[in-house]
């Protein structure tokens, strides 16, 4: 039976599939020292282990820019969730380490195909509304992945075993997923810019693939490394801190990043992002203290948030490609900065410090700046021809 769903309902539920996947989400990350300290790895190894994470997105680039151009996307949005789900299952149960290798992998391939359709469905939705909605959305996520982080620091001060953390939130995310199809937007197959066209590229894609890559290695080495840095440079027991602190000031931002963009437009957002993160990286390395660093991930978190969901709205206006072809360009660049980004810290760390690996992140955030005024102006350009 197919619902006649409203508009707004649809726009509830699938800011409650944002939400659980941000849940999800940081139910593994913040799990990722514990997940060290089990399989006995120093940094490199780590480094080499979160490899996993963006091996399994690339293998379903091809898959997942497939889906959403063949079918509407809520299918592909639901199962892949749903089997995201199982492998964090898996995960927590592991005791081996190349099984668990094997299901890093399939957990970040099923997550690639989620996060191409839920972001087609928010970006198709835009289209019903006037007021922007798409930062909401991703405000959503960075919500449930602080609910996440705090599920997590509470299990860990109960001394709840990872295995039995993961099919918690396995069981809830899996009952959420299943009744909430019903409600996510239908028929969002779109006729034009399904097919990937070699040749040319088009540079306004290319500079908001770059953007993204800038801000995945910023955003990705802060999810997989924020409890380290925590744990082993600021010798904090609770090593949640520091992701929990950066995760809640992402969710601020992207609440109100729709308004900050209304009021000051998005090449000025992009300036004050880079910013923001090469302010917070800096003072929590400088400063390397429990309180300093609070305040530097929070302020590196606040950075951070805007970036790909403005980077998102953008795609959805390419004439080349359909909203969910073009946003599955952009998310290669995304992947491989995760691919880059958390194993490179890890690679740094074990060579010299983890705090001289952080400069990294400033570094990123730095060429955010001159990056993003070259698409303006060349987007400027083409508008005036």
């Amino acid at each position: 039976m197919i619902l006649n769903v409203s508009k707004s309902k649809q726009r509830v539920f699938l800011s409650i599939f944002f939400f659980m996947s941000g849940f999800t989400f940081s139910s593994w990350a913040s799990r990722i020292p514990t997940i060290k300290h089990t399989f006995d790895l120093n940094e490199a190894e780590l480094g080499s282990l979160l490899f996993a994470l963006p091996i399994g997105s690339l293998i379903g680039l091809p898959i997942s820019g497939w889906l959403v151009s063949r079918f509407n996307s809520r299918g592909p949005l639901v199962v892949s969730y749903a089997l995201n789900s199982l492998m964090l299952l898996c995960i927590g149960f592991t005791t081996s380490i190349y099984s668990l290798v094997a299901a890093v992998v399939v957990f970040a391939f099923t997550l690639r195909i989620f996060n191409i359709s839920i972001n087609t469905q928010a970006i198709n939705l835009q289209t019903h509304f006037t007021g922007k909605i798409v930062g909401s959305f991703h405000g959503f996520w960075s919500t449930g992945g602080i609910a996440g982080i705090l599920f997590s620091t509470a299990l860990l001060a109960m001394n709840v075993e990872v295995h039995t953390h993961f099919a918690l939130v396995a069981v809830l995310t899996f009952v959420v997923a299943v009744y909430s199809y019903q409600f996510l937007l239908t028929d969002d197959k779109t006729a034009r810019g399904n097919k990937l066209k070699l040749g040319k590229p088009d540079p306004i894609i290319v500079m908001l693939g770059v953007l993204a890559f800038l801000s995945s290695i910023c955003e990705g080495g802060m999810f997989d490394w924020s409890g380290i840095y925590f744990q082993k440079v600021l010798n904090v027991k609770i090593f949640t801190y520091g992701y929990l602190i950066f995760m809640t000031f992402m969710a601020l931002s992207r609440f109100l990043s729709d308004f900050i963009i209304q009021r000051i437009g998005m090449p000025k957002t992009y300036i004050l992002s880079a910013t923001l993160i090469v302010i917070g990286i800096l003072l929590a390395v400088l400063a390397p203290y429990f309180w300093t660093a609070l305040i530097g991930f929070s302020i590196v978190g606040f950075g951070t948030a805007a970036i790909i969901p403005m980077s998102f709205s953008m795609a959805g206006a390419s004439k080349k490609y359909s909203a969910g072809l073009a946003i599955s360009v952009i998310t290669t660049y995304s992947i491989t900065g995760m691919l880059i980004g958390p194993p490179l810290i890890g690679y740094l760390a074990q060579t010299f410090e983890l705090r001289a690996a952080f400069i990294t992140f400033a570094i990123c955030g730095l060429m955010i700046i001159p990056v993003s005024q070259m698409l303006f102006r060349y987007k400027n350009r083409m508008t005036n021809k």
